[in-house]
């Protein structure tokens, strides 16, 4: 089954407006403890933007592959930052 590019463009708008709306939704002490589950969902994003880039089908995919490649990584950095300090807080002085 083949998608037309105005139902994919339709399906990734309708993504972002639902994703805008859950994260809104959830209190601030639930933030971190959902950053460090979603490394793992970004990690998955890193292997299919691997895959996508380097089929090489076209100039296109290649370039959007690339792009998915930078900004799950830098989800993936930012979520072992925001877990570090997290884990950071339960620590003992001394």
């Amino acid at each position: 089954m083949e998608l037309s590019l105005l139902t994919a463009l339709t399906i990734f708008v309708l993504a972002i407006f639902v994703g805008v709306e859950i994260i809104t939704k959830v209190p601030p002490t639930l933030h971190t403890p959902l950053m460090s589950g979603s490394n793992a969902i970004s990690g998955i994003t890193v292997v299919g933007a691997l895959l996508a880039m380097g089929a090489g089908l076209t100039f296109w995919t290649t370039l959007l592959g690339f792009l998915a490649l930078i900004f799950a990584t830098i989800n993936v950095v930012g979520g072992f930052m925001v877990t570090n300090r997290m884990l950071g807080m339960f620590r003992r002085k001394e």
